[in-house]
């Protein structure tokens, strides 16, 4: 029995272990079953991932956060330890000092208005990050004019012992201490500040308002954030207002500041431009991991998802809903990205990715996992970022590999594969259509951009006006072996010493860097057709790989990976870049297999060369 059988797409992505059994999906006919250092086109085609360029050598571990400033100035804004780091078209334009440690970098959010960058910490006060010019920045902290107020401690008195200047503050339960320092409190409405703590029940403070009285009462209030009780987990801008989601003594609480003024978080007596606070109230614990401007108001917590409406937001016309029960990582910050008008975010089991959208039809958000073929590629992602240009959302998991996503829906394209590197990959940012990863090698971090015009990591590329043998300036690659494209032709391996590397031959253009292996390998024949799972011996009789602008292909139909001729060469040619074919190649292929579940082809190689593959047809032959 024979069959001829051709795959149009691979719009699939990469399928999970558990689905090899499910040949009735309809996934599985643009599915496969390894997609490495590849990503999947909108098209349906599968092309090998474009090469890193090597940016900077980082002091450590770093988070990426994208600045826009307007549509022409774009910015990288890198945060390590104790450091800020600033980048312009690949080149570090600014650096500063800052308060943040490197154990505080994996709960980091962040929020951007116009020209200022705000950043949260649950136990750092939010800063404020403000570009003045292209390399002028200043991290300050960020100013309130009017904090919002909690009683912490209903029912204590406290008596103050006088009603302007510095004043004793006296409580007559242990409520006071030392990080109350700084700290603002409001007794019967008016606001003094702590300046010293001389007992849990004893402080000294200063007044801003003439209190009402000296009498004790319990009718006083404190700051919701300071030092004693915690600062805000994150943060977004919505209609106006400054929205500041969770803090470490307050996590299911919620902050909006007046209308058009972000500093002020009094709530007055209730006008429609004053300040909002309310907390989120539910049968689980809601201790809130994201805020995020959409077409409402969302609310990502460790147990649901919320929406707020309200058009204006007001605090009479303000409603709170729970949409969904899927929750986000609570040892970790990975803000939700936007994703053509949806919302992506991690779910808190770490093995799934939603999408939650609006539906007018049940007038509710929903979400749906967009992980559910491909569960095995998700593994507690640490950092995310969204590239509209090439519709691919890249999510760096635990384990250092980053899981690329292709969503397209009007093609009804949700994509996965796998990208991998020498060494692993830590974080991941996106601005302006440039794609930058942290990666660490060799016990260093570095700064890479995912750059097409590469096909090598942690590369650099130079350009000499006549031919040279020896190349320099890859100090970051010292001491390893690595991957060479001289004159567009790969050129071997060389060894980095010094610094430099000797050609065989003289360049006068060249790509150096870390080689890396792409893999494209089917699903079980078998799981994809009528004829089911059977036992019975298949032989491979021939296979057409359509490609397009593809200088070289490495292939395995039965005997192991062999580089595939396109053409005749003429021998003068043989170190000459090789032309980009497009169109079929066919190949003949030999013997019957009796393992059911051995892919019939294998596509791999590390030539540094692109590589894009449309379709494959298999011809099959299969024993009654």
């Amino acid at each position: 029995m024979a069959g001829r059988r051709t795959k149009t797409s691979f719009a699939a992505g990469e399928l999970a272990p558990e689905l090899f059994g499910r040949g009735d999906l309809r996934a599985f006919s643009n599915g496969a079953r390894r997609l490495r250092n590849v990503v999947i086109q909108p098209t349906g085609g599968v092309a090998r991932r474009p090469g890193l360029r090597h940016l900077a050598d980082l002091p450590g571990a770093a988070r990426l956060v994208a600045f826009e400033f307007n549509t022409e100035q774009t910015y990288l804004v890198v945060l390590t330890a104790g450091q800020m780091l600033v980048f312009k078209d690949d080149v570090q334009v600014a650096a500063l000092a800052a308060g943040w440690t490197a154990q505080m970098l994996p709960q980091m959010a962040w929020t951007q208005n116009a020209d200022t960058l705000l950043l949260f910490h649950p136990e750092m006060l939010p800063k404020r990050i403000t570009r003045s010019s292209h390399t002028a920045w200043t991290i300050a902290d960020f100013a309130f004019t009017r904090e919002p107020m909690h009683a912490f401690a209903p029912g204590t008195t406290l008596q103050p012992s006088a009603t302007s200047g510095s004043i004793s503050l006296v409580a007559n339960a242990d409520i006071f201490t030392a990080q109350h320092v700084g700290a603002r409190i409001a007794i019967k409405g008016r606001r003094a500040t702590i300046t010293a703590v001389d007992g849990p029940r004893n402080a000294t403070a200063t007044t801003i308002d003439t209190l009402v009285d000296s009498a004790a009462t319990t009718e006083w209030e404190e700051a919701v954030f300071s030092a004693a009780r915690g600062w805000p987990v994150c943060g977004c801008f919505h209609q106006a207002r400054l929205v500041l989601g969770g803090s470490r003594d307050l996590p299911n609480r919620l902050w909006l500041s007046r209308t058009g003024d972000l500093t002020d978080f009094d709530t007055g007596i209730g006008l429609d431009d004053e300040a909002i606070d309310f907390a989120l109230m539910s049968d689980q614990v809601n201790a809130i991991r994201g805020v995020f401007s959409g077409r409402h108001l969302q609310v990502f917590t460790s147990g649901a998802e919320w929406m707020v409406s309200g058009d204006p937001l007001t605090p009479s016309s303000i409603q709170l809903s729970r949409q969904t029960r899927i929750g986000s990582p609570v040892d970790r910050m990975v803000p939700p990205v936007d994703v053509d008008g949806s919302t992506v975010f991690v779910a808190r089991a770490g093995k799934s990715v939603y999408e939650f959208a609006y539906t007018d039809v049940s007038d509710a958000y929903q979400a749906n996992d967009l992980a559910i073929i491909a569960r095995h590629l998700v593994g507690n992602p640490v950092s995310m970022a969204y590239d509209q240009t090439q519709r691919l959302l890249h999510m760096v998991m635990a384990d250092g590999s980053i899981g690329t996503l292709t969503l397209y829906r009007a093609e009804q394209v949700i994509a996965w594969t796998r990208q991998e590197t020498q060494g692993r990959f830590t974080a991941v940012g996106e601005t302006d259509g440039r794609v930058y990863a942290v990666v660490q090698r060799n016990g260093t971090h570095r700064l890479e951009r995912f750059d097409a015009t590469l096909n090598l990591d942690g590369a650099l590329s130079g350009t000499a006006t006549a031919p040279r043998d020896e190349w320099t300036g890859l100090g970051h690659l010292e001491g390893q072996a690595v991957g060479v494209l001289a004159d567009g032709a790969p050129a071997g391996t060389a060894q980095v010493a010094a610094g430099r590397i000797v050609l065989d031959a003289p360049a006068t253009d060249v790509q150096v860097g870390l080689a890396y292996t792409h893999l494209i390998e089917p699903l079980p024949p078998q799981l994809d057709g009528s004829t089911g799972t059977g036992a019975a011996p298949l032989r491979l009789v021939s296979v057409t790989f359509r490609l397009l602008e593809t200088p070289a292909l490495s292939v395995d139909i039965g005997r192991g990976v062999q580089p595939v001729p396109f053409r005749r060469l003429d021998t003068a040619l043989l170190d000459a870049a090789p032309p980009a074919f497009t169109g079929d190649v066919s190949l003949r292929a030999l013997g019957w297999r009796r393992d059911a579940m051995a892919p019939l082809w294998c596509i791999e190689g590390d030539a540094p060369l692109p590589l894009t593959l449309l379709s494959v047809t298999t011809e099959m032959r299969m024993t009654s």
